[in-house]
């Protein structure tokens, strides 16, 4: 026992000997070959949106897988409904706990937090991205604040899209698209004689909204809209004309089912989907929904931009803002994040997920489905672009007309009083 205990003593003392020596060894080759420098840590970036739906949540993973391949890591903040995920934005902002980035609209939702001097700028990705020379002057006049950017356009949508199902139009009769306000109407009545829904809606307050400015622009023409939306023109809001966009806007209101109010937008859409209604007013992001739902543009639902090669294109979309921060890993996140956002080949993945179309106008729109190229095809026609009401409105504006539409659309008012009521509420802020 003592002979073994010896010899694995000196067994010990051999491999410590020899651990010492290879010890030194390495210690001499560190000091004439440097180490490795470990990898750098990806950029993080913490995002509030409220792209919640099926369609709008795979447009996120194209974009949150661009960022994760440039470099970064993406941190996904969902809140559902846009007014809320604005509101916990905001909150975090004030509170001193910002997001590295959060969604807003292409509008003047985010102008006070400019003025509060709560927002970084990103000059850098702009004059980088050359957004002065690829951006329409529509979305240019929304982000670029007092001489700076502070928003990075993630797309471009038009709010004011109506959308057709295949399915219900052949079961109800109906051989072409309408192409006149009143062929709309004249599918809508075959489509309830049929036994289906003839307008699929939400009975939201922004979805009536959405409505009424489609009809605006479609029955009103660009000049009207303009003269209601920026100028706010008693006279124009009191003329026959615009009577005559209510009259039609209340209308429509008779083709809508018992399940209406409170409907979400893509419930509606999906009885388009499902061939129970054959008509919806949505935005161009219902087409996330039918391409989740394998559907195809042309054959299995129909898309009118506008009635007549001269109608309006309604622009609205989406945005990223980067709360002010001084910490520099957080500065460079918000950076890459913007340069991610607004490059081609990302608007490009963006907009086929979220039915969108790209705010840049340099991109190969080739593999866009149908929609999406009549969208890019009228977007190069500069007369044709209108901003969306939050564009020419402020937010107490644009929610004062909300109130009053809303209220036109479920209960019996005098179209007079609405006009009334609207020349106050446009001009009181």
């Amino acid at each position: 026992m003592k002979h073994a205990n010896h010899v694995w003593g000196k067994l010990a003392l051999l491999l410590a000997a020899t651990a010492t020596l290879a010890g030194a060894a390495a210690a001499a080759q560190a000091q004439t070959k440097p180490a490795a420098a470990p990898a750098a840590a990806p950029l993080k970036a913490e995002v509030i949106h409220w792209w919640t739906s099926g369609g709008e949540s795979a447009a996120v993973k194209a974009l949150a897988d661009a960022y994760s391949a440039a470099g970064g890591a993406w941190k996904d903040t969902a809140v559902a409904l846009g007014e809320q995920a604005r509101s916990v934005a905001i909150n975090r902002i004030i509170g001193g706990n910002p997001p590295t980035a959060a969604q807003f609209n292409t509008s003047k939702q985010f102008l006070d937090v400019v003025d509060q001097g709560l927002l970084n700028n990103i000059d850098e990705a702009a004059a980088a991205g050359k957004w002065e020379q690829v951006l329409p002057e529509t979305v240019l006049k929304v982000i670029k604040v007092k001489g700076h950017f502070y928003a990075a356009p993630v797309n471009i949508h038009m709010p004011a899209w109506i959308w057709t199902s295949k399915a219900a139009f052949k079961k109800a009769g109906i051989a072409a698209e309408p192409k006149t306000m009143d062929e709309l109407f004249a599918a809508l009545d075959k489509l309830k004689a049929a036994g289906l829904i003839g307008l699929a809606h939400g009975g939201q307050p922004w979805q009536d909204n959405t409505v009424f400015a489609a009809v605006l622009s479609n029955v009103g023409g660009r000049e009207l809209y303009l003269k209601v939306m920026r100028d706010r023109d008693p006279k124009a809001i009191m003329s026959p004309e615009f009577k005559n966009v209510l009259l039609s806007f209340k209308r429509l209101q008779s083709y809508v089912d018992k399940g209406s109010p409170g409907r979400n937008w893509n419930d509606a859409t999906a009885l388009l989907i499902n061939g129970k209604a054959g008509v919806q007013f949505m935005g161009d992001w219902a087409k996330g929904e039918f391409a989740l739902a394998k559907q195809e543009a042309g054959r299995d639902y129909g898309c009118i931009a506008g009635f007549g090669p001269n109608s309006p294109y309604i622009i609205q979309g989406d945005v990223l803002v980067f709360p002010k921060t001084n910490l520099p890993e957080a500065i460079k996140a918000q950076k890459l994040l913007a340069t991610v956002a607004t490059s081609p080949a990302t608007q490009i993945a963006f907009s086929i997920k979220k039915g969108s179309i790209p705010a840049r106008s340099d991109v190969d729109a080739s593999q866009l489905d149908f929609c999406g190229q009549q969208g890019v095809a009228i977007m190069k026609d500069k007369s044709r672009h209108l901003g969306n009401g939050e564009v020419y409105l402020t937010p107490d504006q644009n929610g004062a007309m909300q109130d009053i539409v809303t209220a036109y659309w479920n209960r019996n008012i005098p179209v007079e009083k609405v006009q009334k009521d609207l020349i106050s509420a446009l001009n009181s802020n």
